[in-house]
């Protein structure tokens, strides 16, 4: 079995909608998309190149499928790994609407997308990535099939929008596993599924 990994670009209240740009996805009138870029650095940058070469294969939902297609193509490959892996791996779509997908290397995922997804993981092989992909995401957790979080937490408030956990996620321990803080004061987390929560009880110091 092979690892799941969930990637996402989050501000402190949760909300990962729209990092990249004003008109990425404006979606429920989110205003505030390019949240991210005032916080990206060299530091971030090469942090991405490392997580997105581990990939073997990418797990899309239908939203980041369209905004990814709608730009990677069109980024010249040489010199830029991200590009590249984008560009030349597979790309399975999760979407009920869409009927094609044009992007090279993209398919459709058929049938039920749960059932899909525990086959790819249960397969040998490298990393499954989900970038983006909010409402897939939550679909993930909830059905407990996400083995890694790596997040990208950036110092702002942003209110509403999406967010990447929602009501019915699975409940359960996390371990983290690796953390850097950029200059820009952005958190590089990376965390392991680790089993359910654990509880306890807080013992109240007595001064006599």
């Amino acid at each position: 079995m092979r690892s799941l990994v969930v990637t996402e670009f989050t501000s402190l209240d949760g909300v990962v909608q729209a990092p990249g740009g004003p008109e990425e996805d404006r979606s429920g009138g989110f205003t505030s998309g390019g949240w991210l870029v005032p916080f990206f650095d060299e530091t971030l940058g090469a942090r991405m190149v490392d997580w997105v070469s581990r990939a073997e294969d990418f797990l899309l939902g239908r939203g980041t499928y369209e905004i990814f297609a709608g730009s990677w193509p069109h980024a010249p490959e040489e010199g830029d790994p991200i590009a590249t892996a984008l560009n030349t791996r597979t790309k399975h779509v999760a979407s009920r609407s869409l009927t094609d997908v044009g992007w090279s290397g993209a398919r459709l995922v058929a049938g039920d997308v749960v059932e899909a997804v525990r086959a790819l993981r249960a397969q040998d092989g490298g990393e499954l990535q989900v970038h983006g992909s909010p409402g897939l995401c939550q679909t993930l957790l909830r059905e407990d099939l996400v083995d890694e979080l790596r997040l990208v937490l950036a110092p702002v408030v942003l209110g509403p929008g999406k967010r990447l956990f929602g009501d019915g996620i699975t409940p359960g321990g996390w371990q983290l596993t690796d953390s850097q803080v950029t200059p820009t004061g952005v958190l590089l987390l990376s965390y392991r599924r680790a089993g359910d929560v654990a509880t306890g009880e807080m013992e109240v110091a007595v001064r006599s």
